[in-house]
């Protein structure tokens, strides 16, 4: 099936479009400026620049960005709550946080400046993915200090669109309000809007009774496969969109109608690719770890920082008109990765097999677990209601290829669990796809 055409704009074009060595110089200059700041105001990084043998007179351009030293989400657990602040807690105007580890969230402060910042980069998204004045936008992401709702709630106002704090949840109400209001967009996680896909077929809601035109997706690792699903499933055009609390939240990044690739808001937030285990910089195109320097946030900035998020970087100008550096869809984390008999295996590369197959749905659970000393993955897969009716043998046969296409993409075989339609467990929010019961005692 055709993709569907929708109608985008660019919404800052004097950035998004600038020459490729002005958008250099730009950053240098905003480089330079955040490496002072978080010098002096920042006690964590300075000492981290100390230790470095760094001092804010070496950093003289953005070539110089290599030399600084790392964060990561350890930075956050060792200064929590607030010490990664760059500004007194009375001029924080709000605090969104994460999940972290030792049950220490990562808290990110935000200046007025900074909410500004922010809903500028999400305008640039939403334009990109097809949001106009006058549409009315259904956001099912999560309100609260999970980053979602608000992000996208706030750049509404200045598109001169009408945002539908939905929020997640009560799937039914989120479908009554898609027939009898009629939005034009949708924002969610991508395993949320198969959930409600799944849900409207049960209730008989046909595709003729909603208006979607576009949907806006992320918070999770997805396929392509995933996307052509959500597109035939609900007849609009599905785009990818980037972010992370500790950067600003979605909105780091977006795909455009032109290419899978997802534009960079790079004036704002500088992204390295650098190897996972040397932390060496990557060339254009090699895939590693994703690292980024957030040069004009005030509340809480970070220098190259690792999300650990595994992807690759693109240069050049796109079939779109924009100019800003792209990355591909992010396939996983790094901390993400399965090790399995010593293999590495990702989930969407078991994902990406599933969705080419029209005997089961995209809903799957992946289970690892040691029998023996002996390492063993099981990945549950639920059946389409017309292939749930087959026979036993019919069944057995797509188990059986299910596990030779799985091994032959990650050299892992597994036993593939074909299940009833509607028996895994769905989620309104980030789905926990995998269960790794090898070190639970």
């Amino acid at each position: 099936m055709a993709r569907r055409e929708i109608q985008t704009s660019i919404w800052n074009p004097d950035v998004e479009c600038m020459d490729p060595e002005a958008m250099r110089t730009l950053q240098g200059e905003r480089l330079i400026k955040c490496v002072h700041y978080m010098y002096e105001r920042v006690p964590y990084y300075a000492a981290k620049m100390k230790a470095a043998g760094i001092v804010p007179g070496d950093i003289r351009s953005i070539d110089d960005l290599p030399k600084l030293p790392f964060t990561d989400k350890f930075d956050f657990r060792d200064n929590y709550p607030f010490g990664t602040l760059a500004v007194p807690r009375e001029e924080i105007v709000r605090f969104h946080a994460s999940s972290g580890t030792t049950g220490r969230m990562k808290v990110v402060g935000y200046t007025r400046n900074d909410i500004a910042l922010w809903t500028e980069c999400m305008c640039r998204s939403m334009a990109r993915s097809g949001v106009e004045k006058g549409d009315m936008v259904h956001i099912a992401y999560g309100y609260g200090l999970f980053t979602g709702g608000l992000g996208a709630h706030y750049a509404c106002d200045p598109m001169g669109a009408t945002a539908i704090p939905v929020s997640g949840g009560n799937t039914p109400r989120q479908i009554q309000i898609l027939r009898e209001w009629k939005p034009s967009v949708i924002m969610c996680t991508p395993s949320y809007m198969l959930h409600i896909a799944d849900e409207m077929n049960a209730m008989g809601v046909g595709l003729d009774e909603i208006q979607l035109k576009t949907g806006i997706f992320g918070a999770e690792p997805w396929t392509k496969e995933m996307r052509d699903q959500i597109e035939e499933k609900m007849g609009i055009r599905a785009f990818d969109i980037y972010g992370l609390s500790e950067i600003c939240g979605p909105g780091v990044g977006c795909s455009c109608d032109k290419s899978d690739l997802i534009h960079l808001e790079v004036d704002h937030f500088i992204p390295e690719v650098v190897d996972a285990e040397t932390g060496a910089l990557l060339a254009e195109g090699e895939l590693g770890e994703l690292v980024f320097s957030s040069v004009t946030k005030e509340g809480t900035p970070l220098l190259r920082y690792n999300t650990h998020d595994l992807t690759r970087l693109f240069h050049g100008k796109c079939e779109c008109g924009r100019t800003t550096t792209r990355m591909e869809k992010v396939t996983g984390r790094a901390d993400d990765m399965l090790i399995i008999r010593g293999v590495n295996v990702f989930p969407t590369q078991i994902e990406a097999v599933m969705l080419t197959y029209c005997e089961v749905e995209p809903h799957y659970v992946i289970y690892v677990d040691r029998v023996n000393n002996l390492d063993r993955m099981t990945v549950k897969v639920e059946m389409t209601s017309a292939f749930f009716s087959d026979s036993i043998k019919d069944i057995e046969r797509i188990e059986k290829r299910l596990a030779d296409d799985i091994a032959s993409i990650t050299g892992i075989h597994a036993k593939i669990t074909l299940c009833e339609p509607r028996s895994l467990p769905r989620s309104e929010g980030k789905i926990k796809r995998v269960y790794d019961q090898r070190f639970t005692t």
